[in-house]
């Protein structure tokens, strides 16, 4: 019988969310999808494994574990993604029988998803519109046959941050033996801005934090970062520091619970009692946008304390001795934080001056500072000028190379990082290409592959005909969604190493092929056994992951196994290259990047094996080392408190929309139609407004808009059939859920100088849809 297409809820509940993250509430969202995902009852105490040392590493955020982790070292939305891989649900060739890709179209993520886990390789057949088998060796030479008939420079290999270190470091080889660095990847649409931020501040990509650095901080400060659904198990830690007494500040245009209350499921004393922590002791409801101006009021106040403390013969706030041996810069600094304005810094960050006054005499008293950050630094076109403004104010208190203090990029996908440390990037010089020439024995391209936005470009001008992409949903992660699907059924080729079925496996190219593989918390058996793979957290840790469930179907292979598979099809053969010894013993794997990366990875496998908590990348950072041009971190200063000139405030009718993920997805992962946190049940066709705006546009709650893009080019960009949300929320701007308002997002509306998509400001006008949908009904 012909599985249907699940139906959505028929009815919508909004109403005010009063509890706290964690609770009652998270235990009854891991229950639930357990249950719904039809996890076996023998498969339920995977999550006693998860983010163990003899257990696998989370498949969703990249968060570090502690070095003595609890029973359930896990999180709702952690819980969510295990349950998403280990379903017992299937997608096979009786359901691709069943529907044509036309049909599918019109299927949600969730729809897409929810059918469960693909069981063998699929060709599309353009006669029937169909999805049909094929064995894998007619999948690798189909593929290898489209791509000897292109350019290298016509093909694009993208992966997402799920793919391990061993998957990732075959592939970028693959990539390169092919003759491209076209090797964009999903930290290019979130974190790219601190991969080029932080080198010219600290001389380092990545942060300097460490997870038992919360126990000696004596501050904490966020800034767009919503940590209780993009990385809840942080707020143990945050728990503890707010036992301790220690001041966090929070900077964020919505008030998120998890920056608010926390209740930790883990504790049977809090469940029973319902106690809850107060988080933030300083919450800051700034403009999107805002931090950059921020910041710069914070130094200006900082520098006042520290005149006044100076005059007044006391300790100074700024640390001297610090700025004087570690740093360049520091004069021309001072010079430029003088010519701004309090005026134009309170209009910009949407703050009173007293505001940003009270959170800097918090910072400037503590010894010890981390500073967090996510995507609401990252993703606006000032982003990586705030990344650098935010390091600047930590150098003035020597808060960077000290326990307890440090800059923290808290990366969203399980080995993002990871995977850009062993060869995925599009930058030749961030990849050891000398050393790959003499390790494989083949000549590298050196030209500057394609980045995420490069690589759409290219879809649409048509100079790339082929994509080939190691997980992730590209499709819908990426600007301008509706017109760049268009564009991509022109390409000649679109390859999906996937687990389930998604919106990438529907809008396709005109020859497409789906390979499933094996997920991370699979039994992965090759010749010489099974298997463990390794990942990096976003602490710089790396760790072994190992295999808990049986796989999902006899025929899947790993992702390893499906990179051999394709270059041996497409590659001439190369003796120092061995891709079947690699397969069947991925400890082979480890040795090759060992030899790539000796002051990283050397004797990896010993050190694996030998340090069952990990072993951590080199930081020079921390050591207070700055591998910069001039030898010291690096004060840069803001040319402006904002570089986006699409920011609406002086035009008339435009709203900011702010780009937001609900706690029941991760990335373009939609795991259900609610968002417990924000109160809303049963859609995500939903724009969170601000009660003024409502009032100024005649709009109620349940009235259906459509949201128009309001960007300089004019080109028409529309989401339809939105519900008005009553929210908390800056005036001026909007909230509504990524993926579905990415159609909004333009291509070229990212951050200067790395390219990542402005997510968190876009501009936007709203039309009020007339006649009997008008008020759709919230039952509350």
């Amino acid at each position: 019988m012909a599985k249907q297409k699940p139906r959505e809820k028929s009815r919508v509940r909004i109403a005010p969310y009063d509890g706290p993250v964690g609770g009652w509430g998270s235990l009854k969202g891991v229950t639930e999808i357990m249950w719904r995902e039809a996890v076996p009852l023998s498969d339920w105490p995977s999550l006693l494994k998860q983010n163990k040392s003899d257990g696998f590493a989370c498949v969703s955020c990249s968060y570090g574990r502690p070095d003595e982790p609890g029973l359930f070292e896990i999180c709702e939305n952690g819980a969510k993604a295990t349950a998403w891989e280990i379903t017992d649900k299937r997608c096979g060739p009786d359901f691709f029988a069943e529907h044509t890709v036309a049909e599918l179209e019109s299927w949600s993520d969730l729809e897409l998803e929810e059918q469960g886990r693909l069981t063998e390789p699929m060709r599309w057949d353009a006669d029937s519109d169909k999805y049909v088998p094929c064995s894998w060796d007619e999948a690798f030479e189909g593929i290898a046959s489209e791509l000897r008939a292109l350019e290298p420079e016509e093909t694009v290999f993208y992966t997402s941050g799920r793919a391990s270190l061993e998957a990732s470091y075959m592939y970028q080889l693959l990539a390169r033996l092919y003759g491209n660095n076209n090797l964009p990847d999903s930290s290019n649409m979130c974190h790219e801005s601190t991969s080029v931020a932080l080198p010219q501040t600290i001389g380092q990509a990545v942060g300097t934090v460490k997870i038992e650095d919360f126990k000696h901080t004596e501050c904490v400060m966020f800034f767009g970062q919503n940590v209780g659904v993009n990385s809840p198990r942080m707020l143990h830690q945050l728990e503890a520091v707010r036992k301790r007494d220690v001041p966090i500040l929070s900077f964020n245009p919505l008030f998120e619970r998890g920056l608010e209350r926390f209740t930790n499921p883990a504790s049977p004393i809090k469940m029973l009692t319902g106690a809850e922590t107060q988080i933030s002791t300083q919450y800051h409801q700034l403009k999107p946008g805002g931090d950059l101006a921020t910041l710069v009021g914070m130094t200006k106040t900082l520098f006042a304390m520290d005149q006044e403390a100076k005059a007044e013969g006391r300790e100074r706030i700024l640390d001297t001795d610090f700025i004087e041996k570690h740093t360049h810069g520091f004069d021309e600094f001072t010079a430029a934080m003088d010519q701004f304005l309090w005026r134009d810094i309170e209009s910009a960050s949407g703050l009173t001056r007293a505001d940003i006054e009270a959170a800097a005499k918090v910072y400037g008293q503590a010894d010890a500072v981390i500073a967090c950050y996510g995507m609401g630094l990252t993703q606006h076109r000032s982003g990586v000028l705030a990344i650098q403004m935010l390091s600047n104010l930590l150098l003035l208190c020597g808060n960077i190379g000290k326990p307890g203090a440090g800059i923290f990029p808290v990366r969203g996908h399980s080995n993002v990082q990871g995977q850009r440390t062993v060869g995925i990037t599009e930058k030749p010089k961030l990849a050891p290409l000398d050393k790959f020439a003499e390790q494989f024995g083949f000549e590298p391209p050196r030209e500057k592959g394609r980045d995420t936005v490069e690589a759409c470009q290219g879809v649409r001008d048509g100079s790339v005909k082929a994509f080939v992409s190691l997980g992730g949903n590209f499709i819908r992660a990426i600007p301008e969604t509706e017109i760049m699907e268009r564009a991509w059924r022109d390409m000649k080729l679109t390859v999906q190493i996937i687990t389930k079925l998604n919106r990438g496996a529907i809008v396709h190219g005109k020859t497409a092929y789906l390979l499933p593989c094996l997920g991370r918390i699979e039994l992965d058996r090759q010749k010489s056994g099974i298997q463990f793979v390794t990942v990096e957290d976003t602490t710089g840790r790396y760790h072994a992951s190992y295999g808990y469930s049986e796989p999902a179907s006899e025929h899947l292979l790993s992702e390893p196994a499906i990179v051999a598979g394709m270059a041996k099809a497409l590659l001439p053969e190369n003796p120092k290259v061995d891709w079947d010894g690699w397969v069947a013993d991925y400890a082979k794997v480890r040795d090759a990047i060992a030899t790539s990366y000796p002051e990283i990875f050397h004797d990896f496998n010993t050190r694996i094996k030998e340090n069952p908590k990990g072993f951590d990348r080199p930081l020079p950072a921390r050591e207070r080392e700055w591998e910069t041009p001039t030898g010291k971190a690096n004060f840069i200063s803001p040319r402006s408190l904002s570089e986006d000139p699409d920011l609406p405030a002086t035009r008339l009718g435009v709203l900011t929309l702010i780009t937001l993920r609900s706690n029941d997805q991760f990335n373009t992962t939609v795991y259900g139609l609610d968002d417990r946190l924000r109160g809303i049940d049963g859609t995500r066709m939903v724009l969170l407004m601000n009660e003024a705006d409502m009032e100024e546009w005649e709009l109620n709650e349940g009235d259906e808009i459509d949201l128009h893009g309001a960007a300089a080019d004019n080109v028409p960009r529309v989401v339809r059939g939105l519900r008005v949300v009553k929210y908390n929320i800056p005036q001026g701007a909007c909230g509504g859920y990524y993926p579905e308002c990415n159609p909004l997002l333009p291509l070229w509306h990212h951050a200067k100088g790395s390219n990542v998509p402005a997510a968190k400001s876009i501009p936007v006008r709203i039309v009020k849809r007339e006649g009997e949908s008008d008020s759709l009904p919230l039952i509350a």
